[in-house]
């Protein structure tokens, strides 16, 4: 497969998703922090609100894994 140039970086096809992968580990990352934090303070609706941040990062991980699993 060729690659093409990005950023003075060569990208093959497989590594399109790679903004995806980080993107859905951040979502994961921030949910479960803010989850943790609202919880600490007793903040609940908050801590939902991070609960369902860290789902959808963990949903767009499972459905970048799916894509990966076709290719």
């Amino acid at each position: 497969m060729q690659g093409y140039m990005r950023n003075g970086w060569t990208v093959k096809g497989s590594d399109m998703g790679v903004g995806e992968k980080a993107k859905a580990e951040m979502e994961q990352v921030t949910g479960k922090a803010v989850r943790k934090a609202a919880h600490a303070m007793g903040k609940e609706t908050l801590a939902a609100k991070g609960a369902a941040l860290e789902a959808r990062g963990k949903a767009r991980r499972v459905k970048e894994k799916g894509k990966d699993a076709v290719r």
